[in-house]
């Protein structure tokens, strides 16, 4: 048996369909689905078959529904086929063949839910690549916690995953970052010079004054004595600022890669702005652009909202984006003749396409939301030869708080709350598990008290604690091995909660899927809450109902079918924290 009980009843569905209908295009059949319904009392599965077929077929939907439902009452393991509303198919499945299921989740343990939807395609799944200005942040978090988790869930729905790290190191704001780290060594060196009058020497005034550049100026001061102080160097900076924005961004850089390694996350790849434009990744790409006639110069309309005379017309190089579903032409140079970062995320996003990735996947705050548009409109043209996608997953901000008020901001970050803070007050797993707990694009509150609370009111706490359960009633079984389980016959395992309990777990692999083709890793939490849900209240009725407890004194081939049971829960659990990053935990304390 598969271990995907969804695809096994599409195949049936298919070949009844086929039977059905002999003359159906192949092409059609791959539109069919088979999923959960919406409403449970439906039954196990539904399909779309019949609304997928009806008018190439020039047949009514509810004949086809019909015709196939009384096909497929015929296949072995469907108890039930019924047609309904405007063409769908409900379907209620024979107990045993659920049950069946059991076996193929202890066999597999942890790779139970591994898929091959991906098809081995390379994908690029960038993330975080927050500027290298200082400390991670809990806004960054959301992001990085996405990220991670969604890479980890193409992995297990069949992608070859490239997780990246896109440094932001090549603009004005690193720039400002050098001149605040400067301003540290100074300090170091014991300058006399106050703040202010160092702030109004440099351009845009010291715009980074948290405490976390102290150790930078000091480290600068080790590694370079005196070297740069003024007098020793020129006085154009641009002849020496360099070293220092270098230093510094290595610096950040080390703080961030610490950061993200106490969240768990670990990229397989840092890209740097800098060097892909210092190698003229971005002139390259768009020379190519030029080539095919899809750069040009000439002068945008005003923007929405301008008046004529707050507008000043002038000629630009810019990218014909509207022909790619853009709704306006982008800029490609500032007035300057530098490159717009426009122009730069060009070059970034060439150099993937040239590393050979059959697909991008990018998670951007909110507030660049606007931004997707013309990335996209950049890449379909990038890739014309051989379309790549380029798939944009949004992340709202987050609000802290305890104590039902926000939470006072990092003193060493100065504006922010940090990462770290985050991590030393609840724990990297609490972390990682509640950033997955609302969908990306909606506002989350990340209440300290509430991720740390017992009660099922704490998903965190509620998913671990089913896992705890399970494996205390498998300790004091004498931990017996999945192999002998998976041997137990399970014709006992008959009542509803249990039967409700099979069921979600054989949901787990279309979970996987489904999670993986809309990349929202979110569902993974939603699926294990409510698999944790259908495991306590088996539990909690076993309390009251010695025909429903684990174990069964006397009673050795009914304990064997329960245990088997209890460890399949705790496998797809320890599947599904895997994919979000999380660390089942053994016992509760």
């Amino acid at each position: 048996m598969t271990d995907d009980i969804f695809r096994t009843i599409r195949d049936a569905v298919v070949t009844e369909l086929r039977a059905l209908l002999p003359d159906l295009p192949e092409g059609l059949l791959a539109r069919v689905l088979v999923e959960p319904p919406r409403d449970a009392s439906h039954g196990d599965m539904a399909t779309n078959a019949a609304l997928v077929v009806a008018k190439p077929a020039r047949q009514a939907p509810q004949k086809v529904a019909q015709g196939l439902a009384e096909r497929l009452l015929a296949h072995p393991g469907i108890a039930a086929a019924t047609p309904a509303g405007p063409g769908f198919v409900n379907l209620r499945l024979e107990e045993s063949l659920l049950r069946a299921q059991v076996p193929v989740i202890l066999r597999a343990g942890e790779a139970y839910g591994d898929g091959a939807t991906g098809g081995g395609r390379k994908v690029d799944v960038e993330y975080v690549s927050a500027n290298p200005t200082g400390p991670m942040h809990v806004g960054h978090c959301r992001g990085a916690v996405v990220g991670d988790a969604l890479a980890n869930l193409l992995t297990k729905a069949g992608w070859a995953v490239t997780k990246e790290y896109y440094i932001n190191d090549a603009g004005a704001q690193v720039q400002a970052l050098a001149w605040a780290a400067y301003w540290r060594y100074l300090q170091a060196l014991g300058t006399s010079m106050t703040e202010e009058e160092f702030a109004a020497g440099i351009p845009g005034g010291l715009q980074y004054r948290g405490e976390y550049l102290l150790p930078v100026g000091e480290a600068l001061r080790a590694t370079h004595g005196d070297a740069l102080a003024p007098g020793a160097v020129p006085a154009e900076p641009a002849l020496w600022l360099d070293t220092v924005r270098a230093f510094t961004v290595d610096a950040m850089m080390a703080e961030i890669r610490a950061d993200l390694a106490a969240l768990g996350v670990r990229h397989d790849v840092f890209v740097s702005e800098a060097a892909l434009v210092r190698d003229g990744a971005a002139d390259a790409a768009i020379a190519a652009l030029a080539a095919r006639g899809l750069v040009y110069e000439g002068v945008l309309e005003p923007p929405k909202g301008k008046l004529p005379d707050d507008w000043e017309p002038r000629e630009q190089t810019l990218f014909r984006s509207t022909e790619f579903g853009d709704d306006v032409d982008r800029p490609l140079r500032k007035s300057d003749g530098s490159n717009t970062y426009f122009a730069n995320d060009i070059g970034n996003h060439a150099d993937k396409i040239a590393r050979g990735f059959d697909e991008l996947v990018q998670v951007w705050g909110a507030d660049h939301g606007g931004y997707v548009p013309r990335m996209k409109a950049a890449v379909a043209a990038l890739s014309a030869n051989q379309p790549v996608p380029l798939d944009v997953v949004l992340t709202q901000i987050v609000k802290v708080v305890k104590g039902g008020q926000p939470v006072r901001m990092s003193k060493r970050a100065g504006t922010y709350v940090t990462l770290a803070d985050l991590i030393d007050e609840v724990g990297r797993d609490a972390v990682r598990f509640t950033m997955l707990t609302r969908k990306a694009d909606a506002q989350m509150e990340f209440d300290l008290d509430a991720v740390v609370q017992q009660s099922r009111d704490n998903p965190v706490f509620y998913v671990q604690y089913a896992h705890a359960r399970a494996r205390s009633v498998l300790r004091g079984a004498g931990e017996p091995g999945a192999a002998d389980l998976a041997d137990a016959p399970l014709d006992s395992l008959a009542d509803p909660a249990e039967m409700a309990l099979i069921r979600r777990l054989t949901a787990w692999p279309r979970t996987v899927e489904g999670a993986a083709l809309a990349r929202e890793p979110h569902r993974i939490a939603f699926f294990l809450h409510d698999l944790a849900a259908d495991f306590h209240l088996l539990w909690n009725r076993g309390r009251e109902d010695a025909t429903l407890r684990f174990i069964r004194e006397g009673e050795p081939e009914a304990t064997r079918a329960r245990l088997a049971l209890v460890a399949a829960t705790a496998a797809v659990i320890r599947s599904g924290l895997a994919v979000m990053g999380v660390t089942p935990v053994e016992e509760m304390r």
